[in-house]
């Protein structure tokens, strides 16, 4: 999308913030199989190990979600959608995350939305209902992560300005997309920092995820 049609896009988002219904939270998680999923905690727990924390985290995060009282769906891949409905029951709506790199995947949820990852342990209901109410006021909400990330970003219109030629797995992240915002114009609101599990040292803060 050209540059000066991408700004006007995201400027009539912000004039229609404020009539939404309620954001569905976007769970994106990958099945914990050893040696997919979590591998830069490899070194230390074994890829089996890894795989494990993850598992516990997504299950985690899926706790969380159904006590904020907000819907959701959990966006999948690594496994067909039989497996997923094996691991985290019948009753979680599923929706196939599809091919293309991170950024064009967030790209597919429909507003209004809350993308979620599940590396954050420290998440609990009340984060994600205040970015649900910060979407009553603001297009855009993040809740940025201590790596320089984030690990939430909600929103009332889609916003593909702020997901493509993302340095996605960077410290970057979080500053760019705050640039993008502030460069559009773009009202937004930032939540509470919270760590994000990813590398060893990480999990001294969270033994309990320990295998």
């Amino acid at each position: 999308m050209p540059r000066t049609l991408t700004v006007r896009f995201l400027r009539v988002q912000r004039l229609e913030a404020g009539v939404m219904t309620t954001p569905t939270i976007a769970l994106f998680a990958k099945y914990p199989r050893a040696g997919e999923a979590k591998t830069r905690l490899s070194p230390l727990l074994g890829d089996e190990g890894a795989a494990l924390v993850h598992r516990q985290l997504v299950e985690r995060t899926l706790a969380t979600m159904r006590q904020s009282g907000l819907p959701f769906a959990v966006h999948y891949t690594g496994a067909p959608a039989a497996e997923f409905r094996t691991w985290l029951g019948d009753d979680v709506p599923l929706v196939e995350q599809g091919d293309g790199d991170l950024g064009a995947r967030l790209a597919r949820v429909e507003a209004p939305a809350i993308l979620l990852g599940a590396d954050i342990p420290g998440l609990s209901a009340k984060h994600l209902r205040a970015a649900a109410q910060a979407l009553e006021d603001v297009p855009v909400v993040i809740g940025p992560a201590s790596d320089g990330g984030y690990y939430l970003l909600g929103f009332t219109q889609p916003v593909p300005a702020l997901l493509n030629d993302m340095p996605w797995g960077t410290d970057a992240v979080l500053g760019e997309t705050q640039r993008r915002l502030d460069g559009f114009g773009i009202a937004y609101r930032l939540l509470e920092e919270l760590g994000d599990c990813d590398r060893p040292e990480d999990l001294e803060r969270w033994p309990e995820l320990l295998p």
